[in-house]
């Protein structure tokens, strides 16, 4: 595959092991078009993305850059594909069922409750959620699926290598989910979060920027999440 004939700027690789690292969300002073191409990135792109449960290696491989401004929190994804599945869909259609896509979650403190899941498929197709609570001890399952962050932005763009995506989630939107502690980020500010991607190539494979330590299936384990720190 030809991964660097597509991105013409730094990859940065880390130890996806290693589950004491902080993962870095660089401020950015440039202007981000969120329009799939990944042009106008200047932040280091971070990965491969492993097995979310085990840490083995991927057999595609997938990489992430997060970034952020006053205003917003930026993410883009570059993911090889020799066999993308999805199809355009309506906003907030299942497409974690179905499509290869790539996600993203975020819950500040980690509690485990009103943090959010945003996904993108191939095609542009989004769905945002707002997760109450998982676990039994603040009452079970509980997803708000007409939750919308206002003023999301996502576009995907294949390509002959697979797909890119890019992501903007406005903070001003964050901060009004209630007990969600979203506050506006300062430089130092450290959020739990990780980042995912489901591929339903030949092999269907879960993954994650980092993984985790239980062999427990799923990507919803909030106090394992990694901490993305917002840096300059």
């Amino acid at each position: 595959m030809r991964f660097k004939a597509i991105v013409p700027f730094i990859i940065v690789l880390f130890s996806a092991g290693s589950n004491s690292q902080n993962i870095p969300v660089h401020k950015t002073k440039k202007q981000i078009v969120v329009d799939g191409s990944l042009s106008d990135w200047e932040t280091p792109f971070l990965g491969p993305f492993v097995v979310h449960n085990s840490g083995e290696k991927a057999t595609q491989n997938t990489f992430i850059s997060l970034s952020w401004n006053e205003e917003n929190f930026f993410i883009a994804y570059n993911c090889t594909d020799s066999k993308i599945i999805g199809t355009s869909q309506k906003k907030d259609s299942q497409i974690f069922y179905t499509d290869d896509l790539i996600e993203i979650f975020i819950d500040p403190d980690g509690d485990g409750k009103n943090y959010i899941e945003v996904g993108v498929n191939a095609f542009s197709t989004n769905y945002d959620l707002l997760l109450k609570c998982i676990s039994p001890a603040c009452g079970g399952w509980k997803t708000a699926t007409e939750f919308d962050i206002k003023g999301m932005e996502t576009v995907s763009k294949i390509n002959p290598e697979g797909y890119t995506v890019e992501i903007k989630i406005p903070f001003s939107s964050l901060e009004k989910i209630k007990n969600g502690h979203f506050e506006k980020p300062k430089t130092g500010a450290k959020w739990k979060a990780n980042a995912f991607r489901i591929d339903y190539g030949n092999t269907i494979e879960y993954l994650a920027l980092q993984p985790y330590k239980t062999l427990k299936f799923g990507f919803h384990q909030p106090a394992e999440f990694a901490v993305f720190e917002f840096v300059e």
